[in-house]
C-alpha cells in the first residue's frame, strides 16, 4: 500500500536536523578558547637528509678515533715522563708524536663536519618544535667541546718541547673535550625518537 501523501508532507515539515554533539553552555557561561596548537608542518629539503647521513657516521667514526688518539697520547706522555725522571734518553719517538699529530687531525676534520652539516641542519629544522631543546643542548655541548678541542690543540703544540706539566694539560683538556662530546654523541643515540 502507497504511503498516504499527508504522512509524506508531515515527514518532510518535521525538524530533521540532528542532535548537537556537544551540549549548549548555561547562560553566562564564556566558552574557553582551544588551547592546543596543531603543529606547524615545516619542510626541510633532500640535503638535510644527506647532512643528517653524513653526520650520524661521522658522530660513529669518532669514537674509536678517540680511543686510538688515547692509546697514542698515554704512550707519548710516558714516554715524556721517562725523559724528564732521566729513565729514558732519548726523545719521544717522532713516529708515535707523528700518528699522535695525524690522529688528532682526522679528530678534528670529522669535528669540522659535524660542524657544517649540524649547523646547517638545525638552521634548517629551526621551525620543527618536536626535539627542538634536544638539538639546541646536543648543538652547544658540541660547540664547546669543539673549542675545548682547539685549546687542547694549542696546548699540545706547546707541551712539544716543553714540560710533562703543559702535557698533562693537554691531555686533561682533551679527555674533558672527549667526555662532554661523547656524553651528547651518546645522548642523542639514546634520546633521538625522530
Amino acid at each position: 500500500m502507497p504511503t498516504p501523501l499527508w504522512l509524506l508532507a508531515a515527514a518532510l515539515a518535521a525538524d530533521t536536523t540532528p542532535a548537537p554533539l556537544v551540549r549548549p553552555l548555561p547562560a553566562g557561561v564564556a566558552a574557553r578558547p582551544d588551547t592546543t596548537r596543531r603543529p606547524r608542518a615545516v619542510q626541510v629539503s633532500e640535503g638535510y637528509e644527506t647532512r643528517l647521513r653524513i653526520h650520524r657516521w661521522g658522530s660513529y667514526a669518532i669514537l674509536p678515533l678517540f680511543a686510538t688518539q688515547y692509546v697514542l697520547g698515554d704512550r707519548l706522555l710516558g714516554q715524556k715522563e721517562d725523559v724528564f725522571a732521566g729513565r729514558r734518553g732519548s726523545p719521544p719517538d717522532d713516529g708515535l708524536r707523528r700518528n699522535h699529530a695525524i690522529v688528532a687531525g682526522a679528530v678534528g676534520t670529522v669535528f669540522l663536519v659535524n660542524t657544517v652539516t649540524g649547523v646547517w641542519n638545525l638552521a634548517e629544522s629551526r621551525g620543527v618544535e618536536q626535539g627542538r631543546t634536544r638539538r639546541l643542548v646536543h648543538s652547544l655541548a658540541m660547540l664547546g667541546a669543539e673549542a675545548g678541542f682547539v685549546a687542547a690543540g694549542v696546548l699540545g703544540s706547546r707541551a712539544v718541547d716543553s714540560d710533562v706539566d703543559a702535557a698533562r694539560r693537554h691531555r686533561n683538556v682533551a679527555l674533558g673535550s672527549v667526555a662532554v662530546s661523547t656524553a651528547s654523541v651518546v645522548g642523542m643515540w639514546i634520546f633521538n625518537r625522530d
